[in-house]
């Protein structure tokens, strides 16, 4: 039975939780699950659902984002009394429902097929969970909680066990705000934002954890360990005869990635920016729309372009695909606005580096009106893309693999093949394959993974391995080198989406097409000659999208990245920024040397080369960290802070 508080609430996507249990038996104070209700609601604003049963209380909120989230009620309890809460996108529902005998209708919602594999496999169930998803399950047998999390982690679930209690939220906030007791900063969390973002793990904050990706936490009085529930298999090979093969299949598997991702009775947003990525997601999802195979009802886009930037004409490209399709998107002017601020003012609290805290500029207003007025809940983005089909032009990992599997016949002709096209010694290129099975102690960290000059040197001992990207070795025995390869790059792709904030003004939930397992697989599986090639960078995406995204797409030489505007934004504000660097929070916690920063901005004012990248990382830690200086959640002082100095 329900406790009588429990209130009707609704399935699903990027929906929000928050719950406590107490391992001693004591009942939960409904005050203290019940202040928690206002923020939730920012993210959920739908509808709401507690339930309250003795030590356990869990809120949650829905956003509805497909036609069956109208259908269900959370928290659900399920036959033997396990309470299950759901948020997130179930891809493979009719075949789990064939696997559980049939007892469920392949009209069934999300939320039933979940409870239902649950009670049948029990934890073994979420491997076989498709799609992007997270899910608390509370277990009153065993008295345990249960926090999993999908194989690439686009949801965030964090969670802080305290003696005899354990708190569960989906946004990090209420966790800090309502523990009544302040959090040591992690200084590994903050070294990973200097670079290529943190541990998938972490959280700002010592004691707070974040479930890892394609892993279940299970906690129990006393007792708390983390499983792994699937992962990619380094086993599995496709391999055909002729290149149009491969086309046709990853055609047949990124035409239901997107598909996947269309599953929504609104209208779906999708960034577009001329790129490949972006293109070839709202060029396949035309198709998958005009061939019936869609849920969602039309698909929409916005497009960001910039005419004063040189290197970074967007807007000949994303019109050419909105030619195609006949229809134009919503176009935002990013040129004629302050694309960066170093803004130091506010002391509103923020959870994260990334958190917006209620500062928007006018792009995000343009957005939010883009959004609002057609309707949209979810956005297509394409993250992801570069990274996984073969973005980046380099025959490395390729040559690692023939250097691990000593065929040294393909070897000499692929060097000969890549020295021409690199216009490098094949003895360089080799070289650098080996280098990859030698630790980076030996062989030294590639330059532009290097920490930024500016930082303490004590600091970058402490913390070397985040401030590089948490560097690989690569095995010779095992998984093919690539493989091992493609593996380092997801994972990176995981730190990157755990550090998405999760949006609220508007809410709205992004899906990641060239992230699907299904997708990922078939990449992993096929030779690595098939994505890259000798003047071929993305060689399969353009081979196999031809006559589906338009060719001046297809054909377009990687975009640049844009440096100008921040370069120009620094030495616009160079001796503000000189002013501000007097009064370092970072400084004072040991983490930047501000004379070595300031000299940085100096060389960016004189036109000079700096890594620009690192230095704005640099402004967005600093701005976090004035701001968690200012409230009582954290122990961010330090004793050479001078509490009375302010930014200008």
């Amino acid at each position: 039975m329900l406790d009588a508080t429990e209130a009707e609430t609704r399935l699903r996507d990027m929906s929000v939780q928050f719950g406590r249990c107490n391992f001693d038996g004591k009942p939960v104070d409904p005050q203290e699950v019940d202040r928690v209700r206002p923020m939730l609601a920012l993210y959920g604003p739908d509808a709401e659902g507690i339930f309250r049963k003795g030590n356990l209380g869990i809120i949650y909120r829905a956003f509805h984002t497909t036609k069956e989230s109208r259908m269900e009620s959370q928290p659900h309890v399920s036959p033997s009394g396990a309470v299950i809460t759901w948020d997130g996108r179930l891809d493979n529902c009719s075949e789990l429902s064939h696997e559980l005998g049939g007892k469920h209708a392949t009209d069934s919602t999300d939320l039933s097929i979940i409870a239902a594999a649950y009670e049948h496999w029990g934890t073994d169930c979420f491997s076989r969970l498709i799609g992007d998803w997270a899910l608390s399950i509370w277990n009153p047998t065993e008295s345990s909680l249960i926090l999993a999390k999908d194989p690439i982690g686009t949801r965030p679930l964090y969670y802080f066990i305290d003696k005899e209690q354990i708190t569960w939220s989906t946004i990090l906030d209420p966790l800090v705000v309502f523990a009544g007791t302040p959090f040591t900063l992690s200084e590994e969390y903050v070294a990973g934002w200097f670079s290529f973002f943190p541990d998938a793990r972490l959280t700002p904050y010592v004691g707070i954890r974040s479930v890892p990706p394609s892993s279940f936490v299970v906690v129990r009085p006393g007792k708390h360990t983390i499983k792994k529930h699937w992962d990619f298999d380094p086993g599995m090979r496709i391999r055909y005869r002729a290149d149009d093969e491969y086309e046709e299949h990853f055609r047949t598997v990124f035409a239901e990635a997107v598909r996947r991702r269309l599953r929504s009775n609104t209208p779906v947003l999708a960034e577009l920016s001329g790129g490949i990525d972006s293109s070839s997601i709202v060029c396949m999802a035309d198709a998958v729309i005009t061939g019936g195979g869609a849920e969602s009802p039309r698909l929409d886009t916005i497009s960001y372009y910039d005419d004063s930037e040189p290197n970074w004409n967007e807007r000949p490209y994303f019109n050419k695909v909105e030619e195609k399709r006949g229809r134009t998107g919503c176009h935002i002017d990013v040129g004629k606005q302050e694309s960066y601020r170093f803004d130091f003012r506010t002391d509103r609290f923020a959870a994260t580096p990334a958190s917006n805290c209620g500062c928007t500029d006018e792009a995000g207003h343009r957005f939010a009106d883009c959004m609002t007025s057609h309707g949209n809940r979810v956005m297509l983005s394409g993250i992801g893309g570069d990274e996984v089909a073969g973005g980046v032009p380099t025959p490395i990992p390729e040559l690692q693999d023939l250097l691990g599997r000593a065929d040294l016949a393909k070897l000499a002709h692929q060097l000969r093949l890549w020295a021409l096209d690199k216009r490098r010694p094949w003895f360089n290129l080799v070289l650098e394959a080996a280098q990859g099975f030698f630790p980076p102690t030996l062989v030294g960290v590639p330059k532009h993974l290097r920490p930024a000059e500016w930082l303490y040197p004590t600091f970058v001992k402490r913390h070397r391995a985040a401030l590089t990207g948490y560097p690989p070795r690569l095995k010779l025995i095992g998984p093919l080198p690539s493989f091992q390869e493609n593996m380092f790059t997801l994972e990176g792709l995981r730190r990157q989406l755990t550090c998405v904030p999760l949006p609220s003004e508007p809410c709205y939930e992004k899906r990641y097409p060239y992230l699907d397992r299904g997708l990922l697989e078939f990449l992993y599986a096929i030779p690595r000659e098939q994505l890259v090639r000798p003047g071929q960078r993305r060689s399969l995406t353009r081979r196999a999208l031809v006559g589906i995204v338009p060719s001046e797409v297809l054909n377009r030489r990687r975009k640049a990245f844009v440096v100008r505007s921040p370069m120009t934004a620094i030495a616009m504000e160079s001796g503000r920024l000189a002013e501000m660097a007097q009064h370092m929070v970072s400084s004072s916690l040991g983490m930047v040397d501000a004379s070595a920063f300031c000299e940085a901005v100096q060389m960016a004012r004189r036109g000079k080369e700096i890594h620009v990248v690192a230095l704005m990382r640099t402004l967005a830690i600093e701005r976090w960290l004035w701001r968690l200086k200012h409230n009582t959640f954290v122990q961010i002082s330090a004793s050479t802070i001078d509490e009375q100095s302010a930014y200008p």
